[in-house]
């Protein structure tokens, strides 16, 4: 079987999101044998692999894989999925620090299950997609996080300017079983389908005893809550589960009653309102409780832009000032946790365990690093946090270049700022706003 992206596929997403965008009510039936089409899985293994990532708890790479034979092991894939003896295998648990020192569970499910899940992503996700809300931006085709981050400035301009910053606590974590299962059974009548979801729900997890063994527990299971994170089925199970508070606060008419607008990127959400927000956070709360859900009472509170600036999506919204014209506006800037946190992640690529690594593959890492950051945050007046970046860049990599070559101090004079850039290639990224009319502030 061809590996290529099929139009058979594409046809067959476009036919099942016209027949749900047509028929709101209607439940699908039949969509199991779907998932193990050969063009279905063929695409999800192109999807998982250009993804990338790590082994599962079977320690089976893409290479592996590739070397084994794509086509048998899809093949295998399939024939399981058919015979419904397909069982998922546990998930690796990994930890991610974060910036306040805590670490953040990630799962990394078996290639062999990513594949099988994002298959049943392919064909569930236009049916879901005919029901996510205008007020959801993650993971759906033709939205993204800039357009949440320009719909709260647009609510900005238009006077919401109450503003409830709201945090969940462990929304992938906490969501419950029974009431997602009934959000998707509301559009998927097809048993088989369910069943596999329900495995994937309650997937066992597996992690290092800091002794050099393994433990394996199953929290999901023995909760009834949660759903993995790091899975590829997790983001449209996520938005699914979040379509009930949004389109819950319309239909009851929160949002005209208090003119309160929603903006949700996945578990981040803000309401914007025009002297309400006080109804509109308990009002929040109530729904929350009634879903299941645990608001984070620590980290949610109201707030008066632009006067009282606030964070989303990596932004901060308040007042900014053009060095141009003079003038204050409402505008975005990167925050000062996202300038932070891209600066330790150059820190770690210049740190000493990478002394034995070539420049050219430093400088290529860092630019790596840096580019990415810029291309998400190239909204509003960004040139102030490009400078803090490259100079921190600037400062990391002479640090690295001395620490390597053996050389005491600074570097400043050995690699200047023309040696750096000219000679070595590292990105300057108070370059790129000359192209963003909008940040030349």
């Amino acid at each position: 079987m061809s590996l290529q992206a099929s139009a058979k596929v594409q046809k067959l997403q476009t036919a099942l999101h016209v027949k749900a965008k047509e028929e709101p009510s209607f439940r699908f039936y039949a969509l199991y044998d779907k998932v193990y089409r050969d063009d279905v899985l063929a695409e999800a293994w192109r999807l998982t692999k250009a993804n990338g990532g790590g082994a599962g708890v079977d320690g089976r790479t893409f290479r592996d894989i590739v070397a084994y034979g794509v086509e048998r092991w899809l093949s295998e894939l399939a024939e399981d999925l058919r015979t419904k003896t397909y069982r998922p295998q546990p998930v690796r648990r990994v930890y991610i620090p974060k910036p306040d020192g805590r670490q953040r569970p990630l799962g990394i499910p078996a290639i062999r299950d990513r594949v099988a899940q994002t298959a049943a992503v392919l064909v569930l996700a236009p049916i879901f997609e005919a029901d996510l809300q205008p007020e959801q931006y993650a993971y759906r085709p033709g939205r993204s996080a800039h357009d949440a981050v320009r719909r709260v400035h647009s609510l900005l301009n238009t006077g919401h300017r109450d503003v409830v910053d709201a945090d969940l606590s462990g929304y992938f974590d906490s969501i419950p079983h029974a009431e997602l299962m009934k959000s998707v059974a509301r559009r998927v009548s097809d048993r088989h389908m369910l069943a596999l979801i329900k495995l994937w729900l309650v997937m066992p997890v597996v992690e290092e005893d800091g002794r050099g063994g393994r433990r394996r527990t199953n929290p999901a299971k023995r909760s009834k809550r949660g759903i993995p994170q790091g899975a590829p089925i997790s983001p449209l199970l996520s938005n699914l589960y979040m379509r009930r508070f949004v389109l819950g606060w319309r239909v009851l008419g929160h949002a005209g009653r208090l003119d309160a607008h929603i903006v949700n990127y996945a578990d981040d959400l803000v309401i914007l309102c025009r002297g309400s927000a006080e109804q509109a956070m308990a009002t929040m709360r109530r729904m929350m409780t009634r879903l299941k859900l645990t608001v984070n009472e620590d980290k949610t509170h109201l707030c008066r832009a632009p006067d009282t600036p606030f964070d989303f999506l990596g932004y901060t919204f308040g007042w900014c000032y053009s060095a141009k014209t003079g003038r204050v506006y409402i505008g975005t800037r990167p925050s000062k946790k996202s300038i932070a946190k891209v600066c330790r992640t150059i820190s770690d690529a210049t740190s000493r365990r990478w002394l034995l690594k070539d420049t050219p593959d430093r400088v290529d890492r860092l630019n790596q690093v840096m580019t990415g950051w810029a291309n998400y945050f190239s909204l509003g007046p960004v040139s102030k946090a490009y400078r803090a970046v490259d100079a921190h860049a600037r400062t990391r990599l002479r640090w690295w270049l001395c620490a390597k070559h053996g050389q005491s101090g600074r570097g400043t004079a050995r690699f200047p700022d023309e040696h750096l850039y000219m000679m070595m290639g590292l990105n300057r990224l108070s370059e790129r706003t000359r192209d963003l009319p909008w940040a030349n502030a």
